[in-house]
């Protein structure tokens, strides 16, 4: 099955008093309001416009929406439930696009994942780290290793 993502932009529009009031696609009752919005080629009262997840006025939150298996999402709920941002470099697992990573050269990382593979000490933000054959090295294991005839570490 494919779905398809829609990213339509959202138009506030003020109601001219000498037209016909529009019906809303959210409640099906006329717009009197003195603004209204339109997206997907329809017209909404403000607070009728809303992400189905977390129920925010979608004309506030910004000028854009995302339609997907047939919901209308906020950018953050989008993310949160279609979005990845690829595979962890330690673990392999999928990393969800609104997830804070730690990337080192091309690799992205959980920031659980991200700490020295020989000790598993966890860096901190300002920390340095080492990155020897694609593997995130501490300090004291990368010098360790460099002191080591034909450097080979092991993952313990």
């Amino acid at each position: 099955m494919i779905y398809l993502k829609w990213v339509t932009g959202i138009q506030m529009l003020s109601v001219q008093p000498d037209t016909k009031p529009k019906g809303c696609a959210g409640c099906n009752r006329k717009i009197k309001d003195r603004y209204l919005l339109k997206a997907l080629d329809k017209y909404w009262h403000e607070d009728c416009l809303k992400c189905a997840c977390c129920d925010c006025r979608l004309g506030e939150v910004g000028s854009t929406l995302y339609t997907k298996a047939n919901l209308i999402l906020c950018r953050r709920d989008y993310l949160r439930l279609f979005g990845v941002t690829g595979n962890c470099a330690a673990c392999s697992k999928l990393i969800p696009a609104f997830e804070m990573v730690m990337r080192a050269k091309e690799n992205v990382y959980h920031l659980d994942c991200f700490a020295c593979q020989l000790c598993n000490q966890r860096f901190c933000v300002g920390d340095k780290f080492f990155l020897k054959n694609n593997m995130i090295l501490c300090q004291t294991d990368y010098e360790e290793g460099l002191m080591k005839e034909g450097y080979a570490p092991q993952v313990r």
